[in-house]
């Protein structure tokens, strides 16, 4: 990642698709913001002057602008953050970068996996420090978990397995949802949900090296959920992966469009001396409450594993509150702060840049062709 001179102050953020009707960045990035220390909620922009304006009454921001360019080139902003819809990311990050600020988009980076390195390259060559809301990443349970595998509790992982339901994709949608229909948007089962998930796998457990999948769209046509309309969908709906990581263990990863009345989220990691297991009670797990479970030896019963309270850093406010959107928002801002101020501990990964998106775009990519063609994907040229 491009390092940064220590500054001193707060940060001042500016965000790009904070409106007054709601939406992710009115409830993860604002509750997320307001609980750290080091950063200051300074603008926003929004698609009009006058629904900027709006937003800016109700979310008490000082600065409110017309256009993301507007707010690109405010010298009363060092951080855009960017959480429109992934078809205007590439229009809307690009001038930030442009302006020399640190951008944090949400994930995916792009709409597929040429904008995602056309950003990654711009970011490159203006020196700009990136970050992409790949949240799982910064979660406490997930890095407790992570190094739960790496200090030997299972012994030599074998297998993993991880089932889940991902909202997008369901019998339904609205009139907010609608562009999710379309595979070319950049906003599918695969690339949210799935890539998502799949990027807390590759964190906790190390990178695929292989892959066969099937992608499919089995809900080829879906319902307005009030006026009943019906509308055609060309994204996917089901997506299993199966394959082998880097470490030589096997995966199966299956991911369903909507949500399921049975599991909502399952991942197990199985090893020659123990099993952990992490469960959500929501689709969008990477959103909510995690529980941790473990078992060692051959008559271990499994048990949960509380989180050490190291791992909530210096957000103990957020240890009753995991359950909100904001939580693992709040820890990756978190990170993302001591990376800027220079005060990343020696010891701490921080948050994914626009790279690391780009390495995960070329996965998804990697497993839509062999979902395409029926034939097993090597990914090594990926990285590690």
């Amino acid at each position: 990642m491009t390092s940064v001179s220590p500054r001193q102050g707060p940060i001042r953020v500016g965000v790009v698709g904070l409106s007054v009707s709601g939406g992710w960045a009115a409830s993860a990035h604002v509750p997320a913001l307001a609980g750290l220390d080091g950063y200051e909620l300074r603008a926003l922009a929004a698609s009009s002057t006058e629904s900027a304006r709006a937003a800016g009454e109700k979310y008490a921001v000082p600065l409110a602008f017309g256009s993301a360019e507007e707010l690109a080139r405010s010298e009363e902003v060092d951080l855009v953050v960017v959480t429109v819809k992934v078809p205007h990311h590439l229009d809307i990050i690009r001038p930030a970068l442009e302006a020399g600020k640190v951008v944090f988009s949400e994930w995916p980076l792009g709409a597929d996996l040429a904008q995602a390195e056309e950003l990654a390259d711009l970011a490159h060559r203006r020196g700009v420090l990136t970050a992409v809301g790949l949240q799982a990443r910064s979660a406490p349970p997930l890095r407790y978990l992570r190094d739960l595998v790496a200090d030997g509790y299972v012994g030599r992982v074998l297998s993993t397995s991880m089932l889940g339901s991902g909202w997008i994709g369901g019998a339904t949608y609205d009139d907010s949802h609608a562009y999710i229909l379309d595979v070319t948007s950049g906003a599918t089962l695969l690339s949210i949900p799935f890539g998502h998930s799949v990027d807390a796998l590759a964190m906790v457990l190390g990178e695929f090296r292989e892959v066969s999948a099937h992608v499919e769209n089995l809900r080829p046509e879906v319902t307005h959920v009030t006026s009943g309309a019906v509308a055609a969908k060309t994204a996917e709906d089901q997506i299993a992966v199966t394959g082998v990581l880097e470490s030589g263990a096997v995966a199966a990863v299956h991911f369903r469009g909507g949500t399921s009345r049975a599991t909502a989220f399952h991942w197990e990691i199985n090893g020659t001396e123990g099993d952990l297991v992490v469960k959500a009670d929501q689709a969008l797990w990477f959103q909510g409450r995690l529980r941790l479970y473990g078992a060692q030896g051959e008559d271990g019963a499994l048990a949960e594993l509380p989180v050490p309270a190291r791992y909530q850093r210096s957000l103990t406010q957020w240890t009753e509150r995991s359950a909100e959107p904001a939580c693992n928002v709040a820890h990756e801002y978190a990170l993302l702060r001591d990376q800027i101020t220079g005060s990343l501990a020696p010891d701490e990964d921080g948050v994914p840049d626009f790279w690391h998106a780009v390495r995960r775009h070329g996965m998804l990519e990697k497993i839509r062709e062999a979902a395409r063609t029926g034939r097993k994907v090597t990914l090594a040229e990926q990285g590690s």
